[in-house]
């Protein structure tokens, strides 16, 4: 009898534990968002000159894209993290719909969950996810209209990528 009882209490304890579990993971509530900076796009008259003044100036390691801030990551600091600073022709159309001069990228965690839980709260969302093997990205629009970038990085294959085009960060 006391090793049926031991049982349906284990069987009790594991089934309390999924189901709270599964309760905290589907609340939008606990879905964590933006997780940091990915990103700082901007429009220039010339882009080159742009990052070679930044270079001469300022001391950062830049390359054809921008610049790559190296830095460690708060919730598990063992792990690196990066964000990109690029400055972009003034012709781009690469902000549109957005007619701002800036685009802000941000750091996320389960990009699916998040677009998921923003077709809901009625955010426009640009364009659908692509997948590259340092990330996924989403475009998605603020309420002033500005277009904003979302990343669910993979900062050891993005680290990668960079290492095999010679790039150096700025730590």
């Amino acid at each position: 009898m006391k090793k049926i009882i031991f049982g349906l209490c284990i069987l009790a304890s594991f089934m309390m534990g999924f189901a709270f579990k599964s309760a905290t993971e589907k609340g939008s509530d606990n879905l964590k968002k933006v997780t940091g900076i990915g990103g700082i796009f901007f429009k220039c008259k010339d882009p080159k000159k742009m990052r070679d003044w930044y270079k001469d100036h300022l001391g950062l390691n830049t390359n054809e894209y921008g610049a790559v801030f190296e830095w460690y990551q708060g919730a598990d600091n063992s792990k690196k993290g990066f964000s990109q600073w690029s400055p972009f022709s003034e012709k781009t159309k690469y902000f549109q719909p957005s007619e701002k001069d800036f685009m802000i990228n941000y750091r996320v965690q389960n990009l699916e969950k998040l677009v998921e839980q923003l077709k809901k709260e009625n955010v426009t969302i640009v364009d659908k996810i692509e997948t590259y093997e340092y990330g996924k990205f989403v475009h998605i629009m603020d309420v002033e209209g500005n277009k904003v970038e979302l990343w669910e990085p993979d900062d050891v294959e993005y680290e990668k990528l960079g290492s095999s085009m010679g790039s150096k960060t700025t730590k």
